[in-house]
Parts: structure tokens; C-alpha cells; sequence
């Protein structure tokens, strides 16, 4: 009789009989409050079964879910770097003079031992061919000379080195003279023996042509900021502004260039 009763209910639903729609309607309406009531009461037990019972499954997903995200980042950063990176390599380009004599790109791997150094050492040494004496440039100019080389790295003493000297040349008059570091942060002092000479707000300086100069000529080295006589008036002191940027080097070209001996 069951199956029967059951047979005929599902055969008048099937054909739509209004007899069923009405019965089905009219218990809608009495028992929906009732069962939304009970599924509100409930709830809060059956998120905290699921949450004991499932714990484990979405323990895991978590953490396949944090896993993805730091790789995302991690890809993130690593595209970051290396487009540094090459923005950094393609900054040491910069000068004429690295299309003419041949160079070695090498990354800046560490600074100074102490705070009476002015040094950076590079990822490149003697089997690379650095050699110690070996003028070291960016994109901008001059950054200093090789002074240290072992197989693997070799040490640069900076142009802001109290100890470095060098000959330089006013670009607009050819005027030669002589400059030296004077620290961090600072302006390199230069002289020169004409005090005469009307020097150009902004005057460009490079490496001179002085005979067996320890760099090859022309190399940019920075711009005149000040010009004053000296207390003989004899000549003039100049205040020279490196082009090159000393802080935060990356990666620098070593020019394979020996002075003639």
C-alpha cells in the first residue's frame, strides 16, 4: 500500500496535478519557519563538527594556499631583482671610452673592512684578468683603480680616498692639473698652476694626458663646483663633484688598461 500511495503521489506530481502543488504549497508555508529556525539553532554545531572533522583537509589547503602566494611573491621579487639588475648592468655602458678599450663587468660584493677605508671589492680578479692598477668605471665616470687582486675578487680604492691622486684635465681650456679624494660625501679638491684662468661654472673634468698617467686619457670624472687662488695666488683650487656615484655601486666595468711603461 506504501509503494503503491508512493507510486500514485509521484505520478500526480509529475503531471502537475493542482491537488499536489496545493499540499506541497500549504506545507511549505507551515514547516519553512520551523526548518529555518532549526538550521539557525544548528548551525554553530555543525560548523564546529566540521571544523573538528575537517580540520586536517584545510589545515592543508592553508598551507598549499600560503605556498603558492610566497612563490607568487618570490617570482614577484626575483622578476624585481633581475630587472634591477640589468638596469643597473646597462648603467655601466655609458662611456665612449668602453667601446675602445676592452672591459670586465663585475659586481661590487662587498665595501670597506673599516671606516678608514674607502674601498669596495668586486666578484672579479686575476682570472678574469684584473690587474692591480686597472681603472675602474661606471656609466657616469670614473670610480676608482684596482689596487688588490687575488684569483677570485680583487679590492678597488675609490676616488674618495684621501691616498688617491690623479692628473685631470679642464675639457673647455685643456688646462692640466692635479686631484685627490677627501672623503665620503665629499667633493674631490683639485689644482691647477694657472690663476689666471676663467674657469666655466659646471666645467667638465676627465683623466689627463700626463705621460705614463696611471689612467688613459679622457675617462669623465666629474664637474667644477667651486674655483678659488690659492693663498700664493700661484694657481687655483677647484672643488670637483664625481659624476660616478660612489654610494650603493652594484656592478662596475674594470678597464683591461695597463699605463706604458
Amino acid at each position: 500500500m506504501l509503494v503503491l500511495t508512493s507510486i500514485t503521489v509521484l505520478t500526480l506530481d509529475f503531471r502537475g496535478a493542482g491537488l499536489v502543488e496545493d499540499v506541497r504549497s500549504a506545507a511549505g508555508t507551515v514547516f519553512d519557519p520551523v526548518r529555518n529556525a532549526a538550521s539557525a539553532v544548528f548551525r554553530p554545531f555543525a560548523n564546529v563538527w566540521n571544523g573538528v572533522f575537517d580540520y586536517g583537509d584545510v589545515k592543508d589547503e592553508n598551507e598549499r594556499l600560503r605556498e603558492r602566494i610566497a612563490a607568487l611573491e618570490g617570482a614577484q621579487v626575483t622578476q624585481a631583482d633581475a630587472q634591477k639588475q640589468l638596469d643597473e648592468i646597462a648603467a655601466t655602458e655609458g662611456l665612449p671610452i668602453t667601446s675602445q678599450i676592452p672591459t670586465v663587468l663585475a659586481r661590487v660584493v662587498g665595501g670597506p673592512s673599516s671606516n678608514f677605508e674607502h674601498t669596495i671589492e668586486l666578484s672579479k680578479g686575476s682570472d678574469a684578468g684584473l690587474k692591480a692598477g686597472m681603472p675602474v668605471v661606471t656609466g657616469a665616470g670614473l670610480v676608482g683603480r684596482v689596487v688588490q687582486v687575488s684569483a677570485g675578487t680583487s679590492k678597488v680604492q675609490l676616488v674618495s680616498d684621501p691616498g688617491f691622486d690623479m692628473g685631470i684635465r679642464l675639457v673647455s681650456s685643456g688646462t692640466i692639473g692635479i686631484a685627490h679624494g677627501r672623503g665620503d660625501g665629499r667633493a674631490l679638491a683639485a689644482e691647477i698652476l694657472d690663476p689666471k684662468l676663467v674657469v666655466p661654472e659646471s666645467e667638465a673634468v676627465t683623466t689627463s694626458e700626463f705621460a705614463r698617467s696611471i689612467f688613459p686619457p679622457d675617462v669623465p670624472v666629474g664637474i667644477v663646483t667651486s674655483a678659488k687662488l690659492t693663498t700664493d695666488q700661484g694657481g687655483q683650487n677647484l672643488e670637483v663633484e664625481p659624476l660616478a656615484d660612489l654610494t650603493g655601486l652594484a656592478y662596475v666595468r674594470v678597464l683591461l688598461w695597463e699605463p706604458a711603461p
